[in-house]
């Protein structure tokens, strides 16, 4: 399990940075906030408000790489504060929920918009399938073609931003109509924060190919915070367009916004061409799933937590050949089984957890090592005690509107443990 040469540089970083949180969600989700918030100003605020969250967490992240640039990013910083276990348990949710259950959910949208598109062929499912069983062969060939693929999705998902934005400014007349209906002042804000919060969220898995990159220690830091910054402009970008193009009513009224702006722009072609748009954003964003997770189970295998074959690497490529094709298949078979939105729904609160606790880890890093490293969280303790508790907030907000779905997500959870006593003892 020796490490890998480092293939990957700060351009690499950064694409695989705003390849893990911009999917098909920025061209839908703006409706949902909408409703939630009422009015253009606090729509624009909640929008606003969640990047600078998710801007100090960038900064906790580059803080946590630059102090361990290991393999397995947030399974590394979370083993090193609080031991293997949490660590374990972190990796045995990605794998069976938080990230397949994402990229089932992905792989399904893109097969509606590419079956459409098409005009019909194949099931939805035989689509999903083939587009993840496809990318798992890419990133069997090694990271350079996982992120070379990837860079192209993600260039090619920024000119379809770029075009909706262009076109909405240009082509659509300013919107004008009352306030979409909401709860008033700080609820809706708060309320809105929700789903803005996980739009904004996948930052953290460039951490999980930071064995991979030449200088992991430089360019990863960097990488979070332009690919944050980066985020933080387009979306506040996509969704100033869908206010200014369809109003707060508007937004509020629709489920598909982005192709309501580039129909009204350019007629049905141009809702087509969003549509086209969409699914090339949610195929890389699968590319960067693919690329980036297996990261983790290989760390995992080579701390005795996973079968060691898992741990393996192709002798030529240096791919994690045995741990991206586990991701591939666990991936589609939560695609094909149907039930991958109900799955994902379980740890929506677990998730938020393991992200306030790997933002706690700072400080016991801190306190642990002290040092200066080349990246620091500015304002810390208490920028990174506020993004503590944010994600906390939102942990609790998806307790209360869930309870049933997050006594599954703490099972699902708790399960690890005696996985994690029953592999350590055979390893």
């Amino acid at each position: 399990m020796s490490a890998p040469r480092g293939r990957l540089g700060l351009f690499d970083a950064t694409m695989i940075v705003m390849g893990g949180i911009v999917g098909a969600g920025i061209f839908m989700n703006p409706y949902v906030v909408a409703r939630r918030a009422g009015t253009p100003a606090r729509i624009l605020l909640a929008w606003v408000l969640g990047g600078l969250v998710a801007l100090a967490g960038a900064f906790i992240w580059a803080e946590l790489a630059a102090r361990r640039p290991a393999a397995g990013g947030q399974y590394a910083y979370l083993r090193e504060a609080f031991g293997p276990l949490p660590a374990f348990l972190y990796g045995w949710t990605l794998l069976l929920v938080v990230q397949s259950g994402g990229m089932a959910a992905v792989a399904m949208t893109f097969a509606r918009y590419a079956l459409d598109l098409a005009g019909g062929g194949p099931r939805e499912g035989a689509v999903a399938a083939a587009a993840l069983l496809g990318l798992t062969a890419v990133n069997c060939l090694g990271v350079r073609w996982g992120s070379g693929v990837q860079n192209a999705l993600m260039v090619l998902k920024l000119l379809a931003i770029g075009g909706l934005v262009a076109f909405g400014l240009l082509a659509v007349p300013s919107a004008s109509g009352a306030a979409a209906a909401a709860p008033p002042g700080l609820a809706s804000l708060g309320a809105a924060l929700v789903p803005v919060l996980f739009a904004y969220g996948g930052w953290q898995t460039a951490t999980f190919v930071a064995a991979e990159m030449r200088r992991p220690e430089r360019d990863l830091p960097r990488g979070l915070l332009l690919g944050m910054a980066g985020v933080v402009a387009v979306y506040l970008a996509v969704n100033a367009v869908c206010v200014r193009a369809l109003g707060a009513d508007g937004l509020a009224a629709t489920t598909t916004p982005a192709s309501d702006v580039m129909r009204r722009a350019l007629g049905e072609p141009g809702a087509r061409a969003i549509a086209l748009g969409i699914a090339v954003s949610t195929l890389g964003f699968l590319s960067q799933s693919i690329l980036t997770a297996p990261r983790v189970y290989f760390a995992m295998a080579a701390d005795g937590v996973l079968p060691r074959v898992i741990g393996t690497r192709h002798p030529r490529t240096e791919a994690p050949v045995a741990a991206i094709v586990l991701q591939g298949i666990v991936a589609t078979v939560v695609a094909l089984s149907g039930r991958y939105e109900q799955i994902l729904s379980y740890v929506v609160s677990v998730d938020m957890l393991f992200f306030a606790a790997t933002a706690a880890g700072l400080f016991v890093l801190r306190r642990r090592e002290g040092g200066a490293p080349r990246h620091r969280v500015p304002g810390h303790p208490w920028t990174t005690a506020a993004f503590v508790a944010a994600c906390l907030l939102v942990a609790l907000s998806a307790v209360l509107d869930a309870p049933a779905n997050t006594a599954v997500g703490l099972g699902i959870l708790l399960s690890g443990v005696p996985v994690y006593h029953l592999w350590r003892r055979s390893a």
